[in-house]
């Protein structure tokens, strides 16, 4: 197949969840198929050029639309009185709609792909096989964060819900094939026909995630990009409610928050004992030095990349049970679940001070992310659903 594919941003360098997913997913992919790949490009600071060369091995062609401030704001407001979501009114605008246009006409693929309902605009209403990777249940995930807005700012996530909500149900019969990151999601999605969407996992490098010999530096690690608010939210959490608990028993553990462009609310919580790093070259080196990975997510849809990699380093963990609902990890073999703060700083207790523990989680962890989560495997439940909806329309033009 000739697969086109479209995301709202660039995915390279990987430091957020959606650029690993379609990183992963294209060069899976390209494995049998050719790609053609287009990209939504709103940040200046991404260097095309370094991108180009991270993708240029999986795909036949590459494009990357730059989508300036002005037409953004634009957009927004034209989202906002169109009734759509404001993100997607971020993401669209019309002369970016030419250019994909185009390329769609001078490549003639076989199959549409967009990533996010943020792309959806774009490719909805093409008479070709479409799909769609909604991976997280944005709706509900806007609604987490709406419950626990401030006064002034819980009425404009409430309107962003709503409005999700009826757009992720209103772009459903427009796709051949959609797709979902786990089955808590699904199970949010609001549609009678839910259980059409496939569930893709993310799955995890093993061979670049694998356990590295590194002096512990620190005692916790968390780690994403730090701009993010469910990830902003968690690291509040840690700070305010969770390490005081652990500080009364173990007054000098350190906590070591470590990813890209850290929110002032995350950088605000760096202390002589809660170091923030930001940018890292190497994610990795910042679980190989670390003793416990926590990730005490209160809000957020989806299924957390920052465990997966963790556990196949071996590191024990300890995370929420909405994190854990797309997970799927045994609690108290495979990981630790923590339902309030007090259960969060008892299980770093626990691991901190009882080796052996610690040892066996950490392997069970590691066991589990190497059995369950691999991306050829996802993405091949993917493929196969394209392949036979290409097909199925190559019949019906036939006959």
């Amino acid at each position: 197949m000739k697969i086109f594919v479209l995301l709202p941003r660039i995915p390279y360098p990987l430091e957020k969840g959606d650029k690993l997913r379609a990183f992963n997913q294209i060069k899976q992919l390209a494995k049998h198929n050719e790609i053609v790949l287009c990209a939504l490009n709103d940040n200046t600071k991404v260097s095309e050029q370094d991108a180009f060369r991270a993708l240029q091995p999986y795909c036949q062609s590459i494009s990357f639309i730059k989508v300036s401030k002005p037409r953004i704001a634009f957009g927004l407001l034209r989202a906002f009185f169109k009734g759509w979501p404001m993100q997607c009114g971020y993401f669209y605008n019309r002369k970016a709609a030419k250019k994909v246009n185009a390329l769609i006409a001078k490549h003639k693929p076989d199959m549409l792909f967009g990533q996010l309902l943020r792309t959806a605009e774009y490719i909805r209403y093409k008479d070709l096989p479409k799909a769609i990777d909604y991976q997280d249940i944005f709706s509900y995930g806007m609604k987490r964060r709406a419950d626990i807005a401030s006064f002034l700012t819980r009425p404009i996530y409430t309107m962003e819900y709503r409005r999700l909500k009826h757009y992720e149900a209103a772009i459903f019969d427009d796709f051949d094939v959609r797709s979902i990151i786990s089955e808590p999601d699904r199970a949010l999605f609001p549609h009678e026909k839910r259980d059409e969407i496939l569930i893709i996992p993310n799955g995890v490098d093993h061979e670049f995630f694998k356990p590295m010999e590194r002096e512990k530096k620190y005692d916790l690690v968390f780690t994403g990009n730090m701009s993010y608010p469910p990830n902003v939210n968690a690291v509040e959490y840690l700070a305010d409610e969770i390490m005081p608990i652990v500080w009364k028993t173990l007054p000098d553990a350190k906590l070591y928050i470590a990813g890209a462009t850290p929110d002032p609310k995350v950088k605000k919580a760096a202390s002589d004992k809660i170091i923030v790093s930001g940018w890292l070259d190497d994610i990795r080196d910042a679980y190989a030095q670390s003793r416990v990975f926590i990730a005490p997510m209160r809000i957020g849809t989806g299924l957390q990349n920052k465990l997966l990699e963790a556990m196949s380093m071996r590191l024990p963990a300890i995370t929420s049970p909405l994190a854990n609902a797309s997970l799927g990890a045994k609690p108290d073999e495979e990981i630790l679940i923590g339902n309030n703060a007090q259960e969060m700083a008892q299980h770093i207790i626990t691991l901190l001070t009882d080796k052996e523990k610690a040892e066996c989680l950490a392997q069970a962890g590691f066991d589990f992310t190497n059995r369950v989560y691999d991306w050829g495997k996802a993405t091949g439940i993917l493929e196969d659903a394209m392949a036979n909806t290409v097909k199925a329309n190559l019949r019906v033009r036939i006959e």
